[in-house]
């Protein structure tokens, strides 16, 4: 989903990396047995889904999609924000982007003996198909959409939801330059 955010908000260390993105993959782990960076970086994880689905701004920009879009239009965002995240990247991080990019999966990679077998198996795939940097393309994000839409097991209409970014690309956009500061300040003050 929006792995480059998590990945970006994280401490710099692989066992809080690995943490941020296991957040999403924690059915059949033993959290006891997690070393604590791992547990932190799970809890850091959660805290910035929460603050996400509960911002105005991104409430607001739910209001954009279609009635049969819009139960899933916080899972669009999430993957449209990793987008925008990587077009205004020099506005928010002092890393070059691939540099980023090849340390934040070489750490996940190093550390996968303490993933789950299905997070192994997505991280694998997210590094050997490059999920992060695709995303600089809406046409790849727009593929992601529809990836996710087919593994979902009840009824709905998610298929083809980047043609509605596509009609919002600028408030979109807008949105996520005055959503996102927000959020690395929310981060921030965790950190305090």
């Amino acid at each position: 989903m929006n792995y480059l955010a998590h990945l970006l908000i994280s401490p710099e260390d692989g066992l809080s990396r690995l943490g941020n993105i296991m957040a999403d993959f924690m059915r059949d782990v033993n959290q006891e047995s997690l070393p604590q960076k791992v547990w932190e970086g799970i809890q850091l994880h959660r805290s910035v889904d929460g603050y996400t689905d509960s911002h105005e701004v991104v409430k607001d920009l739910r209001k954009h999609f279609s009635p049969e879009k819009r139960r899933f239009s916080g899972i669009v965002l999430d993957v449209v924000f990793d987008h925008f995240l990587i077009k205004h990247w020099e506005k928010y991080s002092a890393d070059e982007f691939h540099a980023f990019v090849d340390r934040s999966y070489e750490d996940l990679w190093q550390h996968r003996e303490l993933m789950p077998a299905r997070m192994e198996m997505v991280v694998g795939w997210m590094i050997k198909r490059d999920w992060i940097r695709s995303y600089a393309e809406l046409e790849h994000v727009g593929r992601a959409l529809d990836g996710l839409a087919g593994r979902l097991k009840l009824k709905h209409d998610f298929h083809g939801s980047i043609e509605e970014v596509h009609q919002h690309y600028e408030s979109i956009e807008a949105g996520f330059l005055k959503f996102f500061p927000d959020l690395l300040q929310h981060v921030k003050q965790r950190e305090t």
